[in-house]
């Protein structure tokens, strides 16, 4: 695969970010955090908005980081490759998770369904992207 080639699916990849990102200011509705989370303490409430946020702003430092720098990326510094091996950890440490989540309650219309597989297959490929950016031969 030449650098151009994974430069222009490192990018996909980047703007594929900007999906989950959009799917995921659903989750505090669909999960309906306001009334779930209400029972928690007051400490546990902002920790777990706290990690919410960590997590948005790091996809969306993975989105910028992308889309801004396919090519250096693509070409197989170190600082490129710690870096797509930090995105491909971080993806398939959550495609692992899809595999225990118990979502059945939650999962129950056609388009959550659709979303949902949609997102499996999404944090698949987007752990592949970086796997071969970071593990591929040479340079």
């Amino acid at each position: 695969m030449t650098d151009q080639w994974l430069s222009g699916l490192i990018f996909a990849a980047g703007i594929a970010h900007l999906g989950v990102l959009a799917a995921a200011a659903f989750v505090p509705f669909l999960l309906r955090w306001r009334d779930e989370l209400r029972s928690l303490s007051r400490l546990h409430r902002q920790m777990h908005w706290v990690y919410a946020g960590y997590i948005f702003l790091s996809i969306t430092a993975f989105a910028i980081i992308s889309v801004l720098h396919a090519g250096e990326l693509a070409g197989g510094g170190g600082l490129a490759r710690a870096f797509c091996l930090y995105v491909c950890v971080f993806w398939g440490v959550r495609l692992g998770l899809q595999a225990v989540f118990d979502v059945k309650e939650l999962v129950t219309v056609w388009w959550v369904r659709l979303g949902y597989h949609g997102l499996t297959v999404l944090f698949a490929c987007l752990t592949a992207v970086y796997a071969w950016a970071a593990f591929r031969p040479g340079r």
